[in-house]
């Protein structure tokens, strides 16, 4: 990455198969009008990101030396000792959504996310070791023998820009998996996949791990480009992360041959049990929790908290407990580490009207911060949401009283993603019933933004999907009853 112009412009080139490409480049501005950034023309990337020369090189390499090389990636990413993750961070003020802060604490992750230990477990749970090392042959009750592996596949990945993480998972997930990757970049993160395929050229340039990674950012909607990429003769899959218009755009593309693998968006949800009133300690512990989960990543996740609802009871002794409740969740908030959670770049203006009309109707909403645009905790003193819940961003939650746990239960559907529970007790009372209701992840209050790498998302499991699974069957006539010995009725 190199400036040009402005201290704000820079050129982010592209990485295609273990060559770096910085010419013929164009201007593309950051999401919501930010800082410009230069790189290549999607025209003359068009004919190098095709693979031309199949996955054999790829399949060919032991797991263990994969494993290998992603330690040793891991350790290259430091970022006190990498120099494109620190220029990434440097100019990551005029692109991303996230704090400085954050998004320094999130590189600080990148090297735990490729040890050794890290990378075998995510192949051995979502995929299976075995499968990924050979073929593993199963006795089957007609006699047949039917062998499985689990082979690489051609894909693109169109990740999003709200945690730099997602671009160092995708490159995790197509190592281990033996497949081609072209990563294009969403425009509020076009840096971290670059400085991590950057660090991979000047580690193993001919490795085939690196030639089978490509890095782009070309702008979503150019048609031209995309009809010529995504063809099942250059693309097997697409895994599209981000919001409603990029995962609906790529429907246009998908055909026999050519799958798609959603990570649409979602929302979260937050129920707490009438047992965070037992004491001013445990009242304490599940405050700065339930703060954990609104403010980490400043709330840009699908993971983050927005609505709580408390069993606390609606009536006044019951609203009372919510307001304070609700307090002791916004005083928690503000004394987060900078690390895990800042004031937003950006406080949507329309958000704060809102909140400010709500102060003027105390009797129906209590209102906790928001003012500074520093995060806000709005107390329902009725047992429903707030009408503009789907839009709450910023730090800004509402708590909602209820009185019974089952009351929030009604309020999940296929878009819930993760719902963040205390006490544990209580998840496991709701675990067998809130997945009939469209959730698709629980989790321990405080950790819903705390996530493993190794467990199936968004209820299913995209890293089995990357792969193809080939059978090879074996039948012996003495075991398998043939067709053609199949007598005439």
């Amino acid at each position: 990455m190199t400036t040009t112009d402005t201290a704000q412009e820079l050129v982010a080139p592209a990485v295609i198969r273990g060559r770096l490409v910085e010419r013929n480049l164009l201007a593309f501005g950051g999401r919501g009008g930010s800082a410009r950034f230069h790189a290549p023309s999607p025209a003359d990337l068009a004919p190098l990101l095709p693979l031309r020369d199949g996955l054999s090189d790829l399949q060919r390499l032991p797991f263990d030396e994969i494993v290998a090389y992603l330690d040793e990636l891991g350790r290259a990413l430091v970022l006190e000792r990498n120099e494109y993750l620190r220029e990434a961070l440097t100019y990551s003020a005029g692109w991303s959504d996230m704090t400085t802060p954050l998004v320094r604490a999130s590189f600080e992750q990148l090297p735990s996310l490729f040890t050794a230990q890290a990378v075998r477990e995510v192949a051995d749970r979502t995929v299976g070791i075995p499968y990924l090392q050979g073929w593993v042959p199963h006795r089957l009750s007609d006699g047949r023998t039917a062998s499985i592996r689990a082979f690489g596949a051609r894909a693109v990945h169109i990740i999003a820009g709200n945690s730099p993480l997602i671009a160092a998972l995708s490159i995790i997930r197509s190592a281990l998996t033996r497949s081609d990757a072209i990563i294009k970049t969403p425009s509020n993160d076009p840096l971290t996949a670059l400085a991590i395929a950057r660090t991979m050229l000047d580690m193993a340039p001919d490795h085939p791990i690196t030639r089978h990674l490509s890095v782009a950012y070309w702008k979503g909607g150019d048609t031209e480009f995309e009809q010529a990429l995504y063809r099942p003769a250059n693309v097997e899959k697409i895994l599209a992360w981000g919001g409603f218009a990029s995962v609906t755009h790529v429907l246009r593309y998908i055909q026999p041959g050519l799958e798609l693998i959603s990570l649409d968006p979602k929302r979260s949800a937050t129920i707490i049990g009438p047992e965070a009133f037992d004491s001013d300690e445990t009242l304490s512990e599940v405050a700065v929790r339930a703060a954990t989960d609104i403010g980490a990543l400043n709330q840009l996740g699908c993971v983050n908290a927005r609505v709580i609802y408390v069993v606390s009871g609606v009536d006044r002794n019951g609203l009372d407990r919510a307001d304070q409740l609700g307090e002791a969740i916004y005083q928690q908030l503000q004394q987060l580490p900078e690390a895990v959670s800042t004031k937003a770049k950006w406080f949507d203006p329309e958000l704060r009207a809102r909140i400010d009309a709500l102060r003027t109707n105390p009797e129906w909403y209590r209102v906790y911060g928001g003012r500074h645009g520093e995060g806000a905790i709005i107390v329902s003193q009725l047992d429903e949401p707030v009408d503009f819940h789907t839009g709450l961003s910023g730090r800004v939650a509402n708590l909602v009283p209820i009185e019974d746990p089952l009351d929030a239960v009604r309020a999940m559907n296929a878009y819930t993603q993760t719902v963040g529970v205390y006490p544990d007790s209580l998840k496991t009372s709701l675990r067998d019933i809130l997945p009939l209701h469209g959730a698709q992840r629980l989790v321990s209050l405080g950790y819903a933004a705390h996530a493993s790498m190794a467990v199936p998302q968004d209820a299913i499991e995209p890293v089995r999907r990357m792969v193809r699974w080939i059978v090879d069957e074996s039948c012996d006539p003495h075991d398998v009853a043939p067709l053609w010995l199949r007598k005439t009725q």
